[in-house]
């Protein structure tokens, strides 16, 4: 493994952990807000219970998001030196207002988890709201200096020297806030599954039901709207990335000439070396309008973009294909759940449909990160886009598979602390918050 792939590697792999751990907590506290809400004006015991109960996984979560965001800004530092060089004061603004509010996110987890019985119960519950929302913007402000790197401004690039800068243009560049709505709303889609998941298993296991059917309720709900929301920021998201960036629409879709129609491809099987693809479902004028909004319009292919500046075709092709296959699974899950609500059927009669709920617990997250996927290599060759490449921005120090090694046996390491401390808060509901009495309520 050369230092180049190495830390491309390392970076992959860091992004890849640290993007499940700060989703859970951006969300979960919104999760725990909703249940202690209800608690503070129903008086009912098992939303204090489930309140204490999510706290502590917020607690795991938030320590957990700490260290490998921590790991993440030296790596930048440490493998992308260049880059860090030249962006550092060009970006550097969403990074320095994300500890602000990671700072803000940690005082209140504090004044949260401590606060029981010593707080006035508003004070208390509002401290929980501010974890959710700082931790919420703590996300968007990251996104927003990684969307930076899609549609570079801020500066003028004048003879290799970056001018002019402004930081603020530079994080409300023109990709934050599609990017932004599209990352949330995939956190609360993956997350609500995976949590009702959980729930919905031990709901199966015939496990404390009131207390799993209280917190499935909550979670099935962020889920399932998140689920039936993502197709509209994603056709924002597709349309923006169509004008700004044209080489990755075209790998998304390996759509190797440009033709008007251009067709929308279900699967496929990318051939790289003959530039073809085959097995693929075609929907005639379905990229030209997801792409610009009209049946008609062309789309730009991979012939008009020159070759050293086209992305690897296969893996941002499949990622794709990927993201959206599992989207459009959890979104029918969803209409699936709120017709059953309609229809006022006791949750626990559907025994089939905690079942989807449960095979759909890691779903959400393989898509997050294939849309990572996407964003990342649809990039490449740019680790700004036209502006720096990413193989003039790596570390000229040697040894950096070395460094991979070790990035990647902590991180397994963190994950499988993380999955043990998770695994004994769910044994220990039981304990904790035994059910005395069976729930016939919807």
């Amino acid at each position: 493994m050369d230092d180049f792939l190495a830390a491309r590697s390392q970076m992959a792999l860091s992004l890849g952990f640290h993007i499940i751990f700060s989703c859970i907590g951006m969300v979960m506290p919104f999760f725990m807000a909703v249940s202690h809400y209800k608690w503070l004006k129903t008086n009912d015991e098992g939303y204090k219970n489930l309140t204490k109960a999510w706290s502590k996984g917020v607690a795991i979560f938030f320590a957990t998001g700490a260290v490998s965001g921590t790991m993440l800004s030296f790596e930048l530092g440490l493998l992308w030196p260049k880059f860090m060089e030249h962006a550092g004061p060009i970006f550097g603004m969403p990074f320095s207002l994300e500890g602000t509010a990671f700072f803000i996110e940690a005082i209140a987890l504090g004044f949260f988890l401590y606060g029981w019985n010593k707080l006035n119960k508003w004070f208390h519950w509002f401290t929980g709201m501010v974890v959710g929302v700082s931790g919420l913007a703590s996300g968007i402000l990251v996104v927003a200096a990684n969307a930076w790197m899609n549609a570079p401004s801020g500066f003028d690039f004048v003879n290799g020297q970056y001018l002019n800068i402004d930081p603020i243009q530079a994080m409300l560049n023109k990709a934050w806030f599609s990017q932004a709505l599209h990352m949330c709303l995939a956190a609360f889609t993956a997350t609500g599954f995976a949590v009702a998941g959980v729930h919905a298993l031990m709901i199966l296991r015939n496990q404390n039901k009131d207390f799993h059917l209280k917190a499935f309720k909550i979670a099935a709900v962020f889920a399932c709207i998140g689920a039936l929301l993502q197709p509209l920021s994603g056709d924002i998201s597709a349309k923006d990335v169509a004008k700004r960036q044209p080489a990755k629409l075209a790998a998304m879709e390996a759509l190797y000439k440009t033709e008007k129609p251009a067709p929308l491809l279900i699967g496929g099987i990318v051939n790289e070396k003959e530039k073809t693809v085959k097995g693929a479902i075609k929907i005639p004028g379905a990229l030209s309008f997801l792409a610009h909004g009209n049946f008609k319009a062309e789309v730009k292919g991979l012939d008009q973009i020159p070759a050293n500046q086209q992305p690897p075709v296969a893996i941002t092709h499949y990622a794709f294909q990927i993201m959206v296959g599992i989207g459009t699974m959890l979104m029918f899950i969803s209409l699936i759940y709120f017709f059953n609500l309609l229809r006022k059927k006791p949750l626990l009669e559907k025994r089939w449909l905690l079942k989807l709920f449960v095979l759909a617990i890691p779903l959400g997250y393989l898509a997050l990160e294939a849309g990572w996927v996407v964003t990342e290599v649809g990039r490449q060759p740019w680790i700004i886009y036209g502006i720096m490449r990413t193989k003039d921005a790596v570390t000229p120090m040697p040894g950096i598979a070395y460094s991979f090694y070790i990035f990647s046996a902590i991180y397994f390491s963190l994950s499988i602390v993380v999955t043990f401390l998770l695994y004994r808060q769910i044994k220990m509901v039981p304990v904790l918050y035994n059910d005395k009495s069976i729930v016939k309520t919807n």
